[in-house]
């Protein structure tokens, strides 16, 4: 089996920029880790990759009722969490056997090791908030083996 690249986005809240739809040309699926705004983003995200997409604390209207709040999901041999506020995470992801959490809501981007999972926030792919970059996350999967990063999608500069 061949490497995965997984596309992470968060927080677009309605606006799904020209450079991220490039940043996302050619990967095998993209997570939505939620505040997706319209239905419209997802449709265009779907014209990418197979989405999956869970409700964040904006997403109120009707069409987002049907998203989960969480998602577990497999990709190659590595489990993923995906929720949308870091604060709301159930439990020891660690001791049930997950390797990603992946999470949105504060806008600022992190990438890092916490009692043994990698936590990715990809941050803000929306508009720009305070003074935050814009940006966007991507893991890169093959077999067990997890990489993941971030990139300020204004200036192309790699932030994690």
């Amino acid at each position: 089996m061949s490497a995965l690249r997984i596309g992470v986005v968060a927080d677009t809240h309605g606006l799904l920029r020209p450079e991220a739809l490039a940043f996302l040309e050619g990967c095998d699926r993209i997570l939505h880790a939620g505040d997706i705004g319209r239905p419209e983003v997802l449709d265009a995200l779907r014209t990418l990759a197979p989405v999956t997409a869970i409700r964040g604390n904006v997403d109120t209207a009707a069409w987002a009722s049907a998203l989960p709040e969480t998602v577990r999901i497999r990709l190659g041999d590595v489990d993923v969490l995906m929720l949308h506020d870091l604060k709301t995470l159930p439990g020891d992801p660690a001791a049930e056997g997950v390797r990603v959490v992946v999470s949105g809501h504060s806008h600022v981007p992190r990438c890092g090791m916490r009692d043994g999972v990698l936590h990715l926030n990809p941050g803000s792919a929306g508009p720009r908030r305070f003074r935050l970059p814009v940006a966007i996350g991507e893991l890169r999967i093959d077999g067990a083996r997890v990489a993941a990063g971030i990139v300020d999608l204004l200036d192309g500069r790699r932030i994690a």
